[in-house]
């Protein structure tokens, strides 16, 4: 009996950022973690992101759990490359090509965990708050927001996929997290919140 291989059904959604796309698709492709390759020369393991990078102007891959977020060249319309885009992907993924290797899959995760031993208490409730509060609705567009580190009042965040980059990402940063941030912890904790490229 013939293997038959599942159908892959795949939708794009536009995200805050111009210059980025989100597609996706009907299975997991990274689940539970991110990664955000921002050249073929980081995509060591990873031969999805390599083979999406063959498109010249395709600047950024951000894959995590059922969504692959694709950054492009200001020279590029949208309306134009999609249906490229989104055919490449329906194909490779048809194939069940590998989308990572197994150790390059084990060292993303590994990277990903937050050791909590390693973070002073506030920190970890900032950690906490980012990952309840904030990272669901980035998720919706396309992106990731990482804690990066704490000091002297000034959380430093990592914006990846749609965020990073993105117009409306200081409004996000200043109206959204920095107020969530100042009205969840004692009154003084955070005196700002700034991004930091990844």
């Amino acid at each position: 009996m013939e293997n038959v291989k599942s159908i892959v059904s795949l939708y794009t959604e536009s995200t805050p950022n111009p210059a980025t796309m989100k597609f996706v698709v009907n299975r997991i492709l990274l689940k539970g973690v991110t990664v955000d390759y921002t050249s073929i020369n980081d995509t060591e393991g990873a031969p999805f992101a390599a083979s999406l990078f063959g498109f010249d102007y395709i600047t950024g891959v951000f894959i995590k759990n059922n969504f692959v977020t694709i950054a492009k060249t200001e020279d590029k319309d949208w309306q134009e490359v999609i249906p490229e885009i989104r055919e490449f992907i329906r194909t490779y993924l048809s194939r069940e090509k590998a989308i990572f290797t197994e150790a390059a899959l084990e060292s993303i995760k590994q990277k990903s965990l937050v050791h909590t031993g390693d973070h002073s208490e506030i920190e970890q409730q900032i950690i906490e708050l980012i990952q309840t509060y904030v990272q669901p609705a980035v998720e919706m567009d396309g992106g990731s927001i990482v804690f990066k580190s704490f000091d002297d009042g000034v959380v430093t965040l990592g914006m990846q996929g749609a965020c990073s980059g993105c117009p409306s990402s200081t409004i996000t940063l200043k109206n959204g997290i920095q107020g969530l941030l100042e009205r969840m912890l004692p009154e003084g904790t955070v005196k700002d919140v700034v991004a930091q490229e990844m």
